[in-house]
């Protein structure tokens, strides 16, 4: 059992974001069961190394799902997760299959989070370069948008990754506010739903 709290073992940001290259990354997961082995047995370096390690690989993988507010919250979810559920590991199997499973999960939640926070919040003057940092490259989310209906991915891409307001989409659209925001809901619940019956969505 590692001693060491989870807030201490949690790699910084700055940190997180150095991620290596592919290749690196590749040979690096070759060693990840070993060192959270090495972690159920109680050593802290192994531990702390294996968590920045995938810190790296998390932060790859939600940016290209997540929209770029939801990248960081995202990865200390899995991490917290990956400490809570570090027992659990079978070092017969690839540690990396075991990390994929815990991030589907939590891209799963954070895109339910998504859709249940309250857009009627947002100011109908909101502009859009105000969200120019939100705007995000989540190639993977916006492909999938395609397995919904054109009003639902339209409203989720607007409001959601682009940071339109509300009362904007409408307008664009010639839905109502209250239409914009059930396609939302509705489109948010039916891509989770694909995702979760889905076993690889690259």
């Amino acid at each position: 059992m590692v001693a060491n709290p989870i807030s201490r073992l949690m790699p910084s940001r700055a940190a997180a974001r150095q991620e290596p290259s592919s290749s690196a990354t590749a040979a690096a997961r070759d060693e990840w069961g070993a060192l959270m082995v090495a972690a159920q047995d109680g050593h802290g370096g192994a531990y702390q190394r294996l968590l920045g390690e995938i810190s790296g690989w998390l932060h790859s993988y939600y940016q290209r799902r997540l929209p770029s507010a939801d990248v960081d919250d995202a990865v200390q979810e899995t991490l917290l997760a990956v400490h809570r559920r570090r027992h659990t590991y079978d070092p017969h199997y690839p540690l990396g299959v075991w990390l994929a499973a815990i991030a589907k999960r939590k891209w799963i939640d954070q895109l339910r989070s998504m859709g249940r926070r309250p857009t009627e919040e947002l100011p109908d003057d909101l502009a859009v370069g105000d969200h120019e940092a939100s705007v995000t490259s989540a190639t993977v989310l916006e492909r999938l948008l395609g397995e919904l209906r054109p009003a639902q991915a339209q409203a989720i891409l607007l409001v959601k990754l682009h940071g339109y307001s509300i009362e904007e989409v409408s307008q664009e659209t010639g839905q109502s506010a209250s239409a914009v925001k059930m396609n939302i809901h509705r489109g948010l619940g039916r891509l989770t739903a694909f995702i979760e019956k889905t076993d690889h969505v690259e």
